[in-house]
């Protein structure tokens, strides 16, 4: 019932995670099983080899079929293309259960506006897609600005153009964006929601209850093991006071010196527009 107003604002912004789902009729019983087939998996551990995977980057690659594909496709990644931030929300959205996607808003009023959904699929789009195009500093360094500045529509623009250059370089050279396991991509995701969300905060047992959710939603061919040993791990490591300031958040001084650095950029793209 808590669920249905939360669905109403969503219907009014952007694809996202309707709550409007029947749950699994499982979910009363223990976790709810998904079948393989059904999983969050092929917008980001595709086999560069397979069938599908050739023929997408034939019809990407044939101007007018390649374009019409585009237009038609409500996924994207045709030829290869990069999954822009709304895909990958859509994407993620038709997997989610009704449980998935209320954890999201529990963990948004747990932390408050840095626990946003947007931002915690922010985090996640960046490891899931620009592992191994983005560096992990990278990937810290904004998502730690956006936890001040609160432009998320800059943050997408940037790192996507980032990416872009990137993908751009390595065609050039005619190397290969590595293979990063989708264990280690879920990690760097949830690196990057602990900057985001926490700053240097702890991880309390309901916020780890509510991460492992998230990234089984998000990384569930990763399995909930994994997930609740990084999970837990994580948290361990911030008790424990072993995630020192240097090595896992970014000073606040950095911070203010990217916003600075964030205004200056803004400026210069509405110079040239």
């Amino acid at each position: 019932m808590g669920a249905l107003p939360v669905a109403h604002k969503l219907a009014l912004t952007s694809p996202f995670l309707p709550l409007h789902r029947r749950p699994c009729p499982t979910a009363a019983h223990g976790r709810c099983r998904r079948r393989r087939h059904g999983a969050v998996v092929a917008y980001m551990e595709p086999n560069p080899n397979s069938p599908a995977a050739i023929a997408g980057r034939l019809v990407g690659a044939l101007p007018i079929v390649g374009l019409v594909a585009r237009i038609l496709s409500d996924e994207g990644g045709v030829g290869g293309d990069i999954i822009d931030f709304a895909e990958f929300r859509r994407r993620v959205s038709k997997k989610c259960t009704v449980m998935d996607s209320q954890a999201f808003y529990d963990f948004n009023e747990r932390r408050g506006k840095p626990g946003d959904p947007f931002y915690v699929l922010l985090c996640c789009w960046l490891a899931a897609i620009g592992a191994g195009l983005l560096k992990t500093e990278e990937i810290l360094e904004g998502v730690a600005r956006l936890r001040i500045s609160n432009d998320i529509e800059f943050e997408e623009e940037t790192f996507i153009d980032m990416m872009r250059a990137a993908k751009e370089k390595r065609a050039k050279l005619k190397a290969p964006a590595p293979q990063i396991p989708m264990e280690t991509r879920a990690e760097k995701a949830l690196e990057a929601i602990y900057v985001c969300c926490f700053g240097q905060d702890m991880v309390e047992e309901e916020d780890e209850k509510l991460l492992r959710t998230i990234l089984n939603a998000v990384f569930p061919s990763v399995g909930r093991p994994a997930i609740e040993r990084m999970v837990a791990s994580m948290a361990k490591q911030v008790a424990s006071g072993e995630r020192k300031r240097d090595e896992r958040t970014v000073p606040k001084e950095v911070q203010q010196r990217q916003l600075k650095d964030l205004e200056f950029l803004k400026q210069n793209k509405l110079d040239s527009a």
